[in-house]
């Protein structure tokens, strides 16, 4: 009689120790994560739950249907939000809405050409190349209100920037000029930023492949487009996806810069601080939430459009007998 013994398929998958070690290892991811977490619920999710409760309820005196003043807190519903897409705050807000996406727009789209020209000069091997690298990384280490305080007396009535144009232009002053002041000192200040994550991606592509490249008969242009720029879209798209939450939230530049009640560079940032500064603190919460409901938005939109082709392209580039394989030993089966 012959005995056939049992496959090791049968005998993998009843094993009781690698079911223990599973278990043990999400309680041990469980126990790492739970204090972040907390943390990030603490720091994150009770000021969001705390600004829509807030964006619910009017401060200050009101009056009632029957023509009676009320004093105090009331709750009005969505009443806030209604008010701000009427009448004349409406059309503030959709002016403050169109000036916050343009900055965006237009400062991220200048400061990802001048970051990444500069990180394919500072990839170069030239004599003062590290000075080079550390000088850039001033106007980034610089905080936002001083620069923005800088570049005021720059574009002083009688300041540098009219010195050297020949001409006397009021910057500060509410129109074009003050529009092109805050992207003139957006992008000197945060172009640097992406021209540092840039470099560091070009730091890790081999010389080999340019080398290669030239044997082929490519040039400088061809291996920007076809090698550099591929190679280096991880690390540009996390910058350029920082830069744009940056400035969707943008505040502190374009008030200190330009100053508060200015049409043309009012952002929803602003306008919340001005609700919020006349205790107006329903219709700031609100202005606040619909910001978080935009950066939200983009922020989805951008890594769905954007940062799904990169992980599309690692699965993509994956051997299929690496997969197979995976499958199989996750199966308990022999390759």
């Amino acid at each position: 009689m012959t005995v056939v013994d049992a496959p090791p398929t049968a005998a993998r998958k009843h094993e009781p120790g690698k079911s223990t070690d599973t278990r043990h290892q999400g309680r041990l991811a469980a126990s790492l994560l739970t204090p972040t977490m907390a943390v990030l619920l603490i720091v994150i999710g009770y000021p969001i739950l705390a600004a829509i409760y807030q964006s619910l309820f009017t401060q200050g005196q009101t009056v009632d249907a029957d023509g009676f003043v009320v004093e105090g807190t009331q709750f009005v519903g969505v009443d806030n939000y209604a008010a701000i897409f009427s009448g004349d705050a409406g059309v503030r807000f959709w002016n403050a809405f169109y000036n916050t996406t343009f900055f965006t727009v237009v400062c991220v789209l200048i400061e990802v050409v001048i970051g990444v020209a500069m990180a394919l000069i500072m990839n170069k091997a030239f004599k003062g190349k590290g000075l080079i690298r550390a000088s850039i990384l001033v106007p980034w280490a610089i905080p936002t209100v001083v620069s923005a305080l800088l570049w005021r007396w720059i574009f002083d009535a009688n300041g540098i920037a009219n010195d050297v144009l020949g001409t006397q232009i009021l910057w500060s002053v509410d129109g074009w000029q003050a529009k092109l002041a805050v992207i003139i000192a957006d992008t000197w200040k945060t172009a640097p930023f992406i021209g540092l994550l840039v470099l560091a991606g070009l730091q890790v592509i081999p010389a080999d492949i340019y080398e290669a490249a030239k044997i082929d008969g490519a040039n400088a242009w061809k291996q920007f487009w076809t090698m550099t720029l591929p190679l280096v879209k991880p690390a540009l798209l996390v910058a350029v996806l920082f830069r744009i939450l940056d400035n969707l939230r943008m505040f502190d530049l374009p008030f200190v810069l330009i100053g508060a009640q200015k049409p043309s560079v009012e952002t929803v940032s602003i306008l919340a601080f001005l609700e919020n500064s006349n205790t107006r603190f329903g219709p700031a919460a609100a202005y606040s939430f619909l910001l978080f409901l935009y950066v939200v938005i983009v922020a989805y939109l951008f890594v769905k459009l954007l940062g799904a082709d990169v992980i599309g392209d690692a699965r993509a580039k994956t051997p299929k007998t690496n997969r197979r394989t995976r499958r199989l030993v996750a199966r308990g089966d022999q390759p």
